[in-house]
């Protein structure tokens, strides 16, 4: 059987009819790769990042007179972290001049022995009593103990000096040692209990 013409409707109607439907799509112009788990086409942020951002822009200082204060808030938190460390031996929080392993050797080097100069402060008022004494043999003799002192904390200084060093190329041969004798030496000058940092080690106690 022939084949039945078909209308010249379906032959000659227009293709903008037929295209029209897929022109109304949105169109993504986007060159970012859609999350599909996300609704708007990016990961949704975790509700504590969200919380830290709004709370990192609610603190932002507007002015100077809040810049300012916020300046002095975080400098006095720093000291008070610094103060803890100092009592604590916290590294993270120590001042730069106490930092570092070498730094924390000699402290320990230190605290471990017992130094002549650490009691030069109530040998001192000792002395100072007995001088102002008004009885010549006293007297002389408080002249005597100055020398004696002063003798004493010298060599025991450079003896101590002398051993730290040798001791810091054995432990730290590789390491910058400088500066660690004489931080080592001042810091045998004070009595151990006024010492910052706090002493970590017991006397006789190897560090």
């Amino acid at each position: 059987m022939p084949p039945e013409p078909l209308p010249l409707v379906f032959v000659f109607r227009s293709r903008a009819k037929d295209e029209k439907p897929q022109a109304d799509k949105p169109v993504n112009f986007s060159k970012q790769p859609r999350d599909p788990q996300a609704p708007k086409g990016r990961p949704t942020p975790k509700r504590s990042e969200a919380q830290s951002q709004r709370r990192s822009v609610a603190h932002t200082p507007t002015n100077r007179k809040d810049a300012a204060k916020r300046s002095r808030e975080e400098r006095r938190q720093a000291l008070e972290r610094q103060r803890q460390a100092l009592a604590s031996g916290d590294e993270r929080y120590l001042p730069a001049r106490d930092k570092g392993p070498v730094r924390r050797f000699a402290r320990d080097w230190v605290d471990s022995r017992f130094n002549v100069a650490e009691f030069f402060l109530p040998l001192a008022i000792v002395i100072l009593v007995l001088s102002v004494v008004r009885v010549p043999a006293l007297q002389n003799i408080a002249l005597l103990l100055w020398a004696v002192v002063i003798v004493l904390i010298v060599l025991d200084a450079a003896v101590s000096g002398f051993r730290l060093k040798k001791r810091l190329k054995e432990r730290f041969p590789d390491g910058n040692p400088r500066g660690a004798v004489a931080y080592a030496l001042m810091r045998s000058l004070q009595m151990r209990r006024l010492r910052l940092p706090k002493p970590q080690v017991k006397r006789g106690e190897r560090p």
